[in-house]
Protein backbone atom coordinates (compact mmCIF):
# COMPACT_ATOMS: atom_id res chain seq x y z
CA UNK A 1 0.00 0.00 0.00
CA UNK A 2 1.31 3.51 -0.93
CA UNK A 3 0.46 6.53 1.04
CA UNK A 4 0.27 9.64 -0.81
CA UNK A 5 -0.05 13.41 -0.21
CA UNK A 6 -1.56 15.32 -3.28
CA UNK A 7 -0.24 18.66 -2.75
CA UNK A 8 -2.75 20.69 -4.99
CA UNK A 9 -5.79 17.61 -5.33
CA UNK A 10 -8.92 20.09 -6.43
CA UNK A 11 -6.74 21.32 -9.69
CA UNK A 12 -6.79 19.52 -13.14
CA UNK A 13 -3.60 16.98 -11.69
CA UNK A 14 -4.96 16.55 -8.74
CA UNK A 15 -8.24 15.35 -9.81
CA UNK A 16 -6.86 13.08 -12.29
CA UNK A 17 -4.53 11.90 -9.62
CA UNK A 18 -7.08 11.08 -7.59
CA UNK A 19 -9.39 9.23 -10.79
CA UNK A 20 -6.59 6.84 -11.07
CA UNK A 21 -6.05 6.12 -7.07
CA UNK A 22 -9.77 5.39 -6.81
CA UNK A 23 -9.18 2.82 -9.61
CA UNK A 24 -6.98 0.98 -7.19
CA UNK A 25 -8.31 1.15 -3.76
CA UNK A 26 -5.90 -2.48 -3.23
CA UNK A 27 -2.57 -0.14 -3.90
CA UNK A 28 -2.48 3.27 -3.08
CA UNK A 29 -4.29 5.66 0.24
CA UNK A 30 -4.08 9.23 0.30
CA UNK A 31 -2.70 10.93 3.73
CA UNK A 32 -3.93 14.59 3.13
CA UNK A 33 -4.64 16.46 0.26
CA UNK A 34 -4.58 20.28 -0.45
CA UNK A 35 -6.33 23.05 -1.80
CA UNK A 36 -6.14 27.20 -2.38
CA UNK A 37 -9.72 28.23 -2.18
CA UNK A 38 -11.80 25.34 -3.70
CA UNK A 39 -13.69 24.21 -0.61
CA UNK A 40 -16.54 22.27 -1.98
CA UNK A 41 -14.37 20.25 -3.77
CA UNK A 42 -11.84 19.59 -1.29
CA UNK A 43 -14.95 18.35 1.21
CA UNK A 44 -16.33 15.71 -1.78
CA UNK A 45 -12.53 14.39 -1.94
CA UNK A 46 -12.75 14.40 1.49
CA UNK A 47 -15.65 12.22 1.46
CA UNK A 48 -14.73 10.20 -1.06
CA UNK A 49 -11.10 9.65 0.41
CA UNK A 50 -11.17 10.12 3.63
CA UNK A 51 -7.77 11.76 4.43
CA UNK A 52 -5.87 12.25 7.55
CA UNK A 53 -5.51 15.57 7.03
CA UNK A 54 -6.75 18.28 4.55
CA UNK A 55 -5.10 21.84 3.95
CA UNK A 56 -6.53 25.11 2.66
CA UNK A 57 -4.02 27.85 2.44
CA UNK A 58 -6.60 30.51 3.02
CA UNK A 59 -7.69 30.89 6.40
CA UNK A 60 -11.44 31.43 5.94
CA UNK A 61 -11.84 28.50 3.49
CA UNK A 62 -10.10 26.43 6.29
CA UNK A 63 -12.58 27.75 8.84
CA UNK A 64 -15.34 26.41 6.24
CA UNK A 65 -13.93 23.14 5.35
CA UNK A 66 -13.33 22.50 9.33
CA UNK A 67 -16.88 23.11 9.82
CA UNK A 68 -18.49 20.97 6.96
CA UNK A 69 -15.88 17.80 8.17
CA UNK A 70 -17.09 17.86 11.68
CA UNK A 71 -20.58 18.12 10.51
CA UNK A 72 -20.03 15.10 8.55
CA UNK A 73 -18.49 13.61 10.96
CA UNK A 74 -15.09 12.51 8.90
CA UNK A 75 -11.84 11.99 10.99
CA UNK A 76 -10.00 14.02 8.66
CA UNK A 77 -7.91 17.04 10.34
CA UNK A 78 -8.15 20.63 8.85
CA UNK A 79 -5.03 22.68 8.80
CA UNK A 80 -4.57 25.91 7.11
CA UNK A 81 -1.46 28.30 6.02
CA UNK A 82 1.68 27.32 3.87
CA UNK A 83 3.40 25.65 6.95
CA UNK A 84 0.83 23.35 7.30
CA UNK A 85 1.64 22.55 3.23
CA UNK A 86 4.93 21.73 4.21
CA UNK A 87 4.14 19.91 6.95
CA UNK A 88 1.85 17.35 4.89
CA UNK A 89 4.63 16.78 2.52
CA UNK A 90 6.88 15.68 5.43
CA UNK A 91 4.44 13.51 6.86
CA UNK A 92 6.38 9.84 8.03
CA UNK A 93 3.98 8.03 6.85
CA UNK A 94 3.50 9.28 3.83
CA UNK A 95 6.19 7.13 0.84
CA UNK A 96 4.67 9.47 -2.04
CA UNK A 97 4.23 13.29 -2.54
CA UNK A 98 2.37 14.42 -5.80
CA UNK A 99 3.56 18.09 -6.76
CA UNK A 100 0.30 19.74 -8.41
CA UNK A 101 -0.35 23.30 -7.04
CA UNK A 102 0.65 25.19 -9.71
CA UNK A 103 3.20 28.49 -9.52
CA UNK A 104 5.16 29.27 -6.98
CA UNK A 105 3.48 28.42 -4.36
CA UNK A 106 4.49 25.02 -5.21
CA UNK A 107 8.29 25.71 -4.42
CA UNK A 108 8.27 25.24 -1.08
CA UNK A 109 6.34 21.93 -0.10
CA UNK A 110 8.05 20.00 -3.14
CA UNK A 111 11.41 21.13 -1.81
CA UNK A 112 10.61 20.24 1.66
CA UNK A 113 9.26 16.10 0.30
CA UNK A 114 12.72 16.52 -1.55
CA UNK A 115 14.65 16.95 1.30
CA UNK A 116 12.34 14.65 3.26
CA UNK A 117 13.91 11.85 1.01
CA UNK A 118 10.05 11.27 -0.20
CA UNK A 119 9.23 10.41 -4.00
CA UNK A 120 8.17 12.61 -5.83
CA UNK A 121 5.47 12.65 -8.91
CA UNK A 122 6.56 16.57 -10.39
CA UNK A 123 3.89 18.19 -11.84
CA UNK A 124 4.72 21.70 -10.54
CA UNK A 125 6.99 23.46 -12.84
CA UNK A 126 8.35 26.15 -11.52
CA UNK A 127 9.69 24.12 -8.19
CA UNK A 128 12.58 23.22 -11.36
CA UNK A 129 12.86 26.80 -13.34
CA UNK A 130 13.10 28.55 -10.23
CA UNK A 131 15.28 26.81 -8.01
CA UNK A 132 16.34 23.91 -10.58
CA UNK A 133 20.37 23.80 -8.69
CA UNK A 134 18.51 23.88 -4.96
CA UNK A 135 16.09 21.38 -5.48
CA UNK A 136 18.18 18.85 -7.26
CA UNK A 137 20.68 19.24 -4.85
CA UNK A 138 18.05 18.04 -2.07
CA UNK A 139 16.67 15.51 -4.31
CA UNK A 140 20.55 13.92 -4.57
CA UNK A 141 21.10 14.59 -0.65
CA UNK A 142 18.37 12.88 0.03
CA UNK A 143 17.95 10.26 -2.03
CA UNK A 144 14.93 11.38 -3.08
CA UNK A 145 13.21 8.97 -6.25
CA UNK A 146 11.87 11.81 -8.88
CA UNK A 147 9.68 10.97 -11.33
CA UNK A 148 8.29 14.00 -14.09
CA UNK A 149 4.60 14.22 -14.85
CA UNK A 150 4.35 16.69 -17.21
CA UNK A 151 3.45 14.82 -20.14
CA UNK A 152 6.29 15.55 -22.08
CA UNK A 153 9.07 15.05 -19.68
CA UNK A 154 7.46 11.89 -18.74
CA UNK A 155 7.43 10.77 -22.21
CA UNK A 156 11.07 11.35 -22.01
CA UNK A 157 11.97 9.85 -19.16
CA UNK A 158 10.13 6.41 -20.79
CA UNK A 159 12.35 7.22 -23.94
CA UNK A 160 15.45 7.46 -22.78
CA UNK A 161 17.70 4.19 -21.15
CA UNK A 162 16.30 2.45 -17.90
CA UNK A 163 18.50 3.75 -15.42
CA UNK A 164 20.04 7.16 -17.90
CA UNK A 165 22.45 8.92 -15.32
CA UNK A 166 22.08 11.91 -16.44
CA UNK A 167 25.34 11.72 -19.48
CA UNK A 168 23.16 12.17 -22.39
CA UNK A 169 26.89 11.37 -24.78
CA UNK A 170 27.25 8.81 -22.98
CA UNK A 171 24.24 7.33 -23.35
CA UNK A 172 24.39 7.92 -27.20
CA UNK A 173 21.84 10.64 -27.14
CA UNK A 174 21.71 13.62 -29.71
CA UNK A 175 19.08 15.51 -28.38
CA UNK A 176 15.93 16.01 -26.70
CA UNK A 177 12.41 16.67 -29.09
CA UNK A 178 10.23 18.22 -26.65
CA UNK A 179 6.86 18.78 -27.91
CA UNK A 180 4.06 21.23 -28.09
CA UNK A 181 0.27 21.45 -29.55
CA UNK A 182 1.25 24.86 -30.45
CA UNK A 183 -2.50 25.60 -28.54
CA UNK A 184 -5.60 27.42 -29.36
CA UNK A 185 -3.52 30.55 -31.56
CA UNK A 186 -1.39 28.08 -33.69
CA UNK A 187 -2.75 29.15 -36.79
CA UNK A 188 -4.20 32.78 -35.92
CA UNK A 189 -3.73 35.66 -38.09
CA UNK A 190 -0.85 37.78 -36.27
CA UNK A 191 -2.90 40.91 -36.14
CA UNK A 192 -5.69 39.28 -34.34
CA UNK A 193 -3.56 38.45 -31.48
CA UNK A 194 -3.74 41.69 -29.67
CA UNK A 195 -8.16 41.23 -29.46
CA UNK A 196 -7.95 37.78 -28.29
CA UNK A 197 -9.90 37.40 -24.17
CA UNK A 198 -9.13 35.48 -21.66
CA UNK A 199 -12.17 32.78 -22.81
CA UNK A 200 -10.64 32.42 -26.18
CA UNK A 201 -7.02 31.60 -24.16
CA UNK A 202 -8.34 29.15 -21.98
CA UNK A 203 -9.70 27.30 -24.49
CA UNK A 204 -7.13 24.79 -25.29
CA UNK A 205 -7.94 22.39 -28.18
CA UNK A 206 -6.46 19.26 -26.81
CA UNK A 207 -6.20 19.55 -22.93
CA UNK A 208 -8.09 19.78 -20.24
CA UNK A 209 -6.14 22.77 -17.66
CA UNK A 210 -5.89 25.30 -15.18
CA UNK A 211 -6.70 28.76 -16.39
CA UNK A 212 -2.93 29.85 -15.41
CA UNK A 213 -1.44 26.75 -17.34
CA UNK A 214 -3.98 27.26 -20.55
CA UNK A 215 -2.78 30.66 -20.76
CA UNK A 216 0.97 29.83 -20.64
CA UNK A 217 0.51 27.08 -23.24
CA UNK A 218 -1.54 29.62 -25.60
CA UNK A 219 1.87 31.92 -25.33
CA UNK A 220 3.97 28.42 -25.38
CA UNK A 221 5.56 29.89 -22.28
CA UNK A 222 4.25 26.22 -20.94
CA UNK A 223 7.10 25.08 -23.24
CA UNK A 224 9.77 27.65 -22.87
CA UNK A 225 9.24 26.37 -19.19
CA UNK A 226 9.51 22.89 -19.91
CA UNK A 227 12.47 23.55 -22.03
CA UNK A 228 14.10 24.89 -18.53
CA UNK A 229 12.37 21.76 -16.77
CA UNK A 230 14.46 19.16 -19.13
CA UNK A 231 17.21 20.96 -18.76
CA UNK A 232 17.53 20.22 -14.96
CA UNK A 233 15.82 16.61 -15.26
CA UNK A 234 17.88 15.41 -17.30
CA UNK A 235 21.01 17.14 -17.74
CA UNK A 236 20.66 19.21 -20.91
CA UNK A 237 21.88 21.97 -22.36
CA UNK A 238 19.95 24.82 -24.03
CA UNK A 239 21.23 23.47 -27.30
CA UNK A 240 20.15 19.66 -26.64
CA UNK A 241 16.54 20.56 -26.63
CA UNK A 242 14.35 21.66 -29.47
CA UNK A 243 11.04 22.52 -29.42
CA UNK A 244 8.52 20.79 -31.91
CA UNK A 245 5.18 22.16 -32.59
CA UNK A 246 2.84 18.97 -33.16
CA UNK A 247 -0.94 19.78 -33.00
CA UNK A 248 -3.11 16.48 -32.36
CA UNK A 249 -0.55 16.64 -29.29
CA UNK A 250 -0.23 12.07 -29.54
CA UNK A 251 3.30 11.79 -29.79
CA UNK A 252 4.15 13.68 -26.34
CA UNK A 253 8.51 13.90 -26.77
CA UNK A 254 11.28 11.88 -28.43
CA UNK A 255 14.67 11.45 -27.93
CA UNK A 256 16.89 10.91 -30.95
CA UNK A 257 20.07 9.09 -30.31
CA UNK A 258 23.23 8.92 -32.59
CA UNK A 259 22.64 6.14 -34.46
CA UNK A 260 19.68 7.73 -35.88
CA UNK A 261 16.91 5.95 -34.03
CA UNK A 262 14.09 8.09 -32.47
CA UNK A 263 12.45 7.01 -29.56
CA UNK A 264 8.67 8.31 -28.88
CA UNK A 265 6.01 8.61 -26.42
CA UNK A 266 2.46 8.04 -27.66
CA UNK A 267 -0.81 8.29 -26.17
CA UNK A 268 -3.74 10.01 -25.80
CA UNK A 269 -3.60 13.20 -24.37
CA UNK A 270 -4.87 12.45 -20.68
CA UNK A 271 -2.77 13.53 -18.45
CA UNK A 272 -3.84 10.15 -16.09
CA UNK A 273 -1.56 7.91 -18.22
CA UNK A 274 1.96 9.64 -17.15
CA UNK A 275 0.26 10.27 -13.52
CA UNK A 276 0.13 6.21 -13.54
CA UNK A 277 3.47 5.76 -14.80
CA UNK A 278 4.37 8.05 -11.79
CA UNK A 279 2.45 6.10 -9.33
CA UNK A 280 3.57 2.96 -9.95
CA UNK A 281 6.70 2.75 -11.27
CA UNK A 282 8.54 1.02 -12.39
CA UNK A 283 5.17 -1.37 -12.93
CA UNK A 284 2.24 -0.25 -14.87
CA UNK A 285 -1.26 -0.21 -13.83
CA UNK A 286 -4.56 0.89 -15.69
CA UNK A 287 -5.08 4.60 -15.75
CA UNK A 288 -8.20 4.93 -17.57
CA UNK A 289 -7.73 6.24 -20.76
CA UNK A 290 -8.66 4.94 -23.67
CA UNK A 291 -6.39 2.74 -25.79
CA UNK A 292 -5.18 5.45 -28.66
CA UNK A 293 -6.75 4.47 -32.31
CA UNK A 294 -3.71 5.09 -34.57
CA UNK A 295 -6.32 5.07 -37.47
CA UNK A 296 -8.43 7.65 -35.95
CA UNK A 297 -5.65 9.83 -35.68
CA UNK A 298 -4.58 8.48 -39.39
CA UNK A 299 -2.22 11.70 -39.73
CA UNK A 300 0.41 13.60 -37.31
CA UNK A 301 2.41 16.56 -37.92
CA UNK A 302 5.19 18.41 -36.74
CA UNK A 303 6.40 21.43 -37.41
CA UNK A 304 9.14 24.49 -36.29
CA UNK A 305 8.16 26.86 -33.85
CA UNK A 306 7.24 30.14 -34.57
CA UNK A 307 9.31 32.59 -32.65
CA UNK A 308 7.85 35.55 -33.77
CA UNK A 309 4.03 34.41 -33.12
CA UNK A 310 5.58 33.43 -29.90
CA UNK A 311 8.02 35.03 -28.40
CA UNK A 312 8.00 33.44 -24.88
CA UNK A 313 9.89 30.62 -26.20
CA UNK A 314 12.73 33.10 -26.88
CA UNK A 315 12.47 34.53 -23.37
CA UNK A 316 12.72 31.26 -22.01
CA UNK A 317 16.34 30.00 -23.88
CA UNK A 318 17.29 33.22 -23.07
CA UNK A 319 17.12 32.55 -19.68
CA UNK A 320 18.49 28.98 -19.47
CA UNK A 321 21.17 30.41 -20.84
CA UNK A 322 21.47 33.62 -18.95
CA UNK A 323 21.59 30.76 -15.39
CA UNK A 324 21.84 32.01 -12.06
CA UNK A 325 18.31 34.06 -11.38
CA UNK A 326 17.10 34.83 -14.47
CA UNK A 327 14.73 31.77 -14.65
CA UNK A 328 13.15 32.76 -11.59
CA UNK A 329 12.44 36.07 -13.14
CA UNK A 330 11.44 34.73 -16.33
CA UNK A 331 8.38 33.01 -14.00
CA UNK A 332 7.33 35.70 -11.75
CA UNK A 333 7.10 37.89 -14.53
CA UNK A 334 5.17 35.86 -16.38
CA UNK A 335 2.87 34.88 -13.40
CA UNK A 336 2.12 38.16 -12.62
CA UNK A 337 1.32 39.32 -16.55
CA UNK A 338 -0.79 36.15 -16.60
CA UNK A 339 -2.45 37.46 -13.93
CA UNK A 340 -3.00 40.55 -15.43
CA UNK A 341 -4.14 39.76 -18.53
CA UNK A 342 -6.98 37.24 -16.95
CA UNK A 343 -7.54 39.91 -14.89
CA UNK A 344 -8.31 42.25 -18.36
CA UNK A 345 -5.61 44.50 -17.32
CA UNK A 346 -3.46 43.84 -20.03
CA UNK A 347 -3.79 42.69 -23.81
CA UNK A 348 -2.84 39.17 -24.57
CA UNK A 349 0.62 40.34 -26.71
CA UNK A 350 1.83 42.19 -23.87
CA UNK A 351 2.31 39.15 -21.63
CA UNK A 352 5.94 38.68 -23.38
CA UNK A 353 6.39 42.22 -23.89
CA UNK A 354 5.80 43.06 -19.94
CA UNK A 355 8.37 39.64 -19.18
CA UNK A 356 10.96 40.69 -21.60
CA UNK A 357 11.17 44.31 -19.96
CA UNK A 358 11.42 42.43 -16.41
CA UNK A 359 14.35 40.37 -17.46
CA UNK A 360 16.05 43.31 -18.98
CA UNK A 361 15.56 45.24 -15.78
CA UNK A 362 16.85 42.65 -13.34
CA UNK A 363 20.54 41.92 -12.83
CA UNK A 364 21.33 38.31 -13.30
CA UNK A 365 22.60 37.00 -10.00
CA UNK A 366 23.85 33.55 -8.92
CA UNK A 367 22.13 31.35 -6.35
CA UNK A 368 23.11 29.79 -3.62
CA UNK A 369 20.17 28.94 -1.86
CA UNK A 370 16.73 29.38 -1.76
CA UNK A 371 16.75 33.01 -0.18
CA UNK A 372 18.31 33.85 -3.52
CA UNK A 373 15.65 32.50 -5.42
CA UNK A 374 12.63 33.86 -3.20
CA UNK A 375 14.62 37.49 -3.10
CA UNK A 376 14.84 37.10 -7.30
CA UNK A 377 10.86 36.21 -7.61
CA UNK A 378 9.93 38.90 -5.48
CA UNK A 379 11.83 41.63 -6.97
CA UNK A 380 10.59 40.56 -10.15
CA UNK A 381 6.73 40.59 -9.14
CA UNK A 382 7.41 44.17 -7.94
CA UNK A 383 8.79 44.94 -11.39
CA UNK A 384 6.62 43.30 -13.32
CA UNK A 385 3.57 44.97 -11.34
CA UNK A 386 5.42 48.50 -12.38
CA UNK A 387 5.52 47.35 -15.74
CA UNK A 388 1.72 46.47 -15.90
CA UNK A 389 0.89 49.69 -14.07
CA UNK A 390 2.94 51.74 -17.40
CA UNK A 391 1.44 49.99 -19.87
CA UNK A 392 -2.57 50.71 -17.98
CA UNK A 393 -1.67 54.59 -18.11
Amino acid sequence: MQRLTILGSTGSIGTSTLDVVARHPEKFQIIALTANHQVELLFRQCKQFNPRYAVMLNEDAAAQLRRMVSEAGLITEVLNGAAALEQVAVLPEVETVMAAIVGAAGLQPTLAAARAGKKILLANKETLVMAGNVFMDAVRASGSVLLPIDSEHNAIFQSLPHGYDGDLAGNGVRRILLTASGGPFRDMPLCELHNVTPEQACAHPNWVMGRKISVDSATMMNKGLEVIEAHWLFNASADDIQVVVHPQSVVHSLVEYVDGSVMAQLGNPDMRTPIAYGLAYPERIDSGVAPLDLFKVATMNFFAPDFARFPCVSLAYQALRSAGTAPAVLNAANEVAVAAFLDKQIPFLSIPSVIEAVLDALPVKAVGCLDDVLSADAEARRAAQQQIQRLAK
